[in-house]
């Protein structure tokens, strides 16, 4: 099962993660942090990451989180 992420390390991935999109001219990761700022109208509450219960609705920051923070068996 995977682990909830903490609210706040969730919020610091997803804007380092859309600050690193931000600069890319091309790329998937950039085609979603747009559509989920401008669908949320900058709305925090709202973003994907926070989709999901465990915080988990955003597959970059996942991504992220797992290889950061998770805690390895």
């Amino acid at each position: 099962m995977e682990e909830p992420i903490p609210k706040d390390v969730a919020l610091q991935l997803c804007e380092e993660i859309r600050a690193e999109n931000a600069r890319k001219k091309f790329g998937s990761g950039k085609m979603m942090c747009w559509g989920c700022i401008k669908a949320t109208k900058e709305n925090v509450e709202g973003r994907c990451v926070f989709s999901n219960e465990l915080n988990r609705g955003c597959y970059q920051v996942n991504n992220r989180y797992d290889k950061k923070y998770r805690k390895r068996t």
